[in-house]
């Protein structure tokens, strides 16, 4: 069975809290997990939530402030002790390359991986597979960051009406699946097209044309939203967004599940960043996040 869901393994910026660790996010897709900004704390973090190593194919570190990284060396050396079977992508600012290589070699291990690197240097697709496509995009952050963003290819939904006026039925059904045609009736014909899912990720920035890049039509859109609207201009001083912007974006974008994270300590009301994200007129699905909630992909139009 295939399973699309986000399991969010920590929520706090800068500072964990007794209720929040430091960032942490495993997409699972299907049969693919990608793991998102592994702050430290991450890999006792995965325990809990039930995400082994061998669930991580891909690593995407939108930059390398600790709250978003220090985990590295915890998952890396995590992924050689359990001998996870398959290779292993990690993803990362390409400026920040020295701080991969020090928190990847920060301690005597014995490899027994093979970990591709694949450093991000500019907008634009990243990998291609049978399931998805992963684009990185850049945002405005003191240190060089960039989203991310999968995209699902189109597919193809089969109509039952139209097949049964042509008279279709059985295995002629996959055979034009196959085929593309039968008898002169084309796919085209019985068929329409299914988007694919689209899910974006989008961590410390303040508002920039790559934020509202990468939320563009998202099934599911996990941002930053470290301030309250009140404290909009240390939100700017510092490169982050606040509950209201991130809403809008949503909005704007048309986005179906909005997961609002990476909370500063300062607020002691979660509910309050739902209360603003309402009043920036976002209607569609708002999660506030929480270490260890799971939170699924919305199912398909």
């Amino acid at each position: 069975m295939s399973v699309r869901e986000l399991v969010v393994l920590g929520t706090a910026s800068q500072v964990p809290t007794r209720h929040r660790n430091h960032n942490g996010y495993l997409l699972r897709w299907d049969g693919q997990g990608i793991l998102f900004d592994p702050g430290e704390g991450t890999q006792r973090q995965m325990l809990r939530a039930g995400v082994a190593a061998h669930d991580i194919d891909r690593i995407c570190v939108t930059h390398f402030h600790g709250d978003h990284s220090l985990g590295l060396a915890g998952v890396i050396q995590r992924i050689n002790l359990d001998q996870v079977p398959h290779p292993v992508t990690a993803h990362y600012p390409a400026s920040g390359q020295h701080f991969f290589e020090r928190l990847r070699y920060a301690t005597a291990y014995r490899e027994t991986v093979r970990l591709t690197e694949g450093p991000v240097a500019a907008d634009g697709p990243l990998a291609v597979t049978d399931a998805y496509t992963l684009d990185a995009c850049r945002l405005s952050h003191p240190v060089e960051s960039y989203g991310y963003r999968l995209t699902e290819p189109d597919g193809r939904r089969i109509l039952p009406d139209r097949l049964a006026a042509h008279g279709i039925t059985g295995p002629d059904v996959g055979r034009i699946q196959r085929e593309g045609v039968l008898d002169g009736v084309t796919l085209d014909e019985v068929s329409e097209v299914r988007r694919g899912q689209r899910f974006a990720f989008v961590m410390d920035t303040r508002l920039c044309d790559g934020v509202h890049a990468l939320a563009e039509g998202a099934d599911m859109l996990v941002i930053e939203s470290t301030f309250l609207d009140e404290d909009v201009r240390l939100a700017t001083d510092h490169g982050h967004l606040t509950a209201g912007q991130a809403a809008a974006v949503a909005r704007d974008a048309g986005v179906r599940h909005l997961v609002l994270t990476h909370f500063s300590q300062r607020y002691s009301d979660p509910a309050e960043f739902e209360r603003q994200a309402r009043a920036a007129g976002f209607d569609g699905e708002l999660s506030i996040a929480q270490d260890l909630m799971r939170v699924p992909v919305p199912k398909r139009t």
